[in-house]
């Protein structure tokens, strides 16, 4: 296996920080950065301790200077993770929380993306990956901003892919569509919404029924164990030539299949 150079955003916790620890056991150079600087200490420790080619430092995506830093480095993968949840019905909400929602998810992701990609076309080799979500190709009542972001980055991923198809063979695009894990980002974001819909929104009489369906929901479907995400994100950086779509859960991601089909 060719060991590579591989940088991950939103790696101070979940999905991110268990795909990086993974990919740097495999003896990939992991570069892992997070959001705040104490969870880029704390996970450069943990890297030193466990003797894995893991490094980290703090890079918000959002941050024209921050973004460049990435330049420092020949990439071979750069796996765009970072990310934010914003939910709430969208009859009501601040079109400002669905703005920031896009700068993070869509905006600022593929700005990253495309400082990456210079070299990578320079050499003629890498891999872009996006983490997405299945939310990402199904809609869900009250989670309309953080799905209607996720949607544009993964039409958005499609079509870089194609278009660079027509430059180069060389040079990959693929999405990572997770499905509901428990790492506690899907209780932050729901609970988001009751910050402003209050007595005042238009759905305030039945709150308490969304909030339980949503409870109920979550308890059935959220994964523990995030191993065949995981799995997913490193096949998808490891292979010479990657697919497009890897989806887990896979009764999640035949779940969504289907709801496409009928909806």
């Amino acid at each position: 296996m060719h060991h590579k150079i591989i940088l991950i955003t939103g790696s101070g916790s979940g999905i991110g920080k268990a795909a990086a620890v993974a990919l740097a056991r495999r003896g990939h150079t992991v570069i892992a950065t997070t959001h705040h600087s104490e969870d880029a200490r704390a996970l450069t420790k943990f890297a030193q301790a466990q003797k894995i080619p893991l490094t980290s430092f703090a890079l918000d995506i959002t941050q024209a200077a921050h973004r460049k830093k990435i330049l420092a480095y020949d990439l071979d993968v750069l796996i765009n993770n970072a990310g934010i949840g914003e939910t709430g019905s969208l009859a009501e909400i601040k079109m400002e929380r669905v703005r920031n929602n896009f700068e993070v998810n869509v905006f600022s992701t593929f700005e990253l993306a495309q400082i990456a990609l210079g070299p990578m076309l320079k050499k003629d080799s890498g891999t872009l990956i996006f983490v997405s979500s299945v939310l990402g190709r199904v809609t869900a009542p009250f989670f309309g901003p953080y799905s209607m972001s996720k949607f544009a980055l993964s039409s958005g991923a499609q079509m870089l892919r194609k278009e660079l198809k027509q430059i180069t063979h060389s040079v990959h695009v693929a999405l990572i569509e997770p499905g509901a894990y428990h790492t506690g980002f899907n209780q932050k974001m729901v609970q988001k919404k009751y910050e402003w819909m209050d007595k005042k929104s238009y759905f305030f009489k039945i709150l308490g029924k969304i909030k339980a369906a949503e409870a109920q929901q979550f308890r059935v479907v959220e994964q523990k164990n995030l191993s065949t995400i995981v799995a997913k994100i490193v096949q998808a950086a490891e292979a010479d030539v990657p697919k497009l779509r890897y989806s887990a859960p896979w009764w999640q991601a035949y779940g969504v299949a289907f709801l496409r089909l009928v909806s």
